[in-house]
């Protein structure tokens, strides 16, 4: 059985996510922030020497990356269920968005995140790239959303699972005020049941 090692208010419910959409059977193992520095703590060093969530051991496999994960599990599901097919247009826009979340957003939505947290004295050089950034992600985000109602089609994907809990980070930011196809996205989201029990862990 597949143990999860997860962070709270990281990532690695992703993972979970897409163990419970799957309903494959799974372990967890809680480790929590350090409530002064927001920072991993060393038990997860003693997993991976990263240190990072999330984190799966299967057996003599010991996994970091949450694409990677998403990608391990979903090869390892006979049903080969929550990606399109190889041959079909969807496969490469689900190829896309998969990376497009840690890929391209994750820089600016994050850099967003920690510049957040310091004590500041006016505009920093990094703060106009970073803006320019996240209004090109998401003007495409929204765009894409206009006409689909996943981000690979019209069937919700493990990209939907990527995507998603990179958003739900930019919303507690802020940074999708009128941003209403995404926003409609996320309520959509949301209510999955699966997505609620990834949440209630934490």
């Amino acid at each position: 059985m597949i143990t999860v090692h997860h962070l709270n208010a990281s990532r690695s419910s992703r993972v979970l996510w897409l163990l419970e959409e799957l309903k494959i059977p799974y372990n967890v193992v809680a480790h929590q922030r350090d409530t002064t520095t927001q920072l991993a703590p060393k038990s997860l060093h003693k997993i991976h020497p990263l240190a990072k969530a999330p984190i799966i051991v299967d057996g003599d496999i010991t996994l970091g990356e949450s694409g990677a994960i998403v990608e391990y599990i979903l090869n390892s599901d006979p049903q080969n269920r929550l990606r399109p097919s190889t041959k079909s247009l969807e496969y490469c826009h689900y190829l896309e968005w998969l990376h497009f979340a840690e890929g391209s957003l994750a820089l600016p939505v994050i850099s967003s995140v920690l510049m957040n947290m310091e004590n500041r004295d006016g505009l920093q050089p990094m703060d106009a790239y970073i803006a320019k950034e996240l209004a090109l992600d998401f003007s495409y985000i929204e765009a894409t959303l206009a006409n689909r109602a996943y981000f690979a089609g019209n069937e919700f994907t493990a990209a939907d699972i990527m995507m998603t809990i990179m958003l739900d980070i930019a919303a507690k930011m802020g940074l999708l005020v009128d941003r209403t196809n995404t926003l409609a996205y996320l309520s959509k989201m949301h209510s999955r049941s699966a997505y609620k029990t990834a949440a209630s862990l934490g």
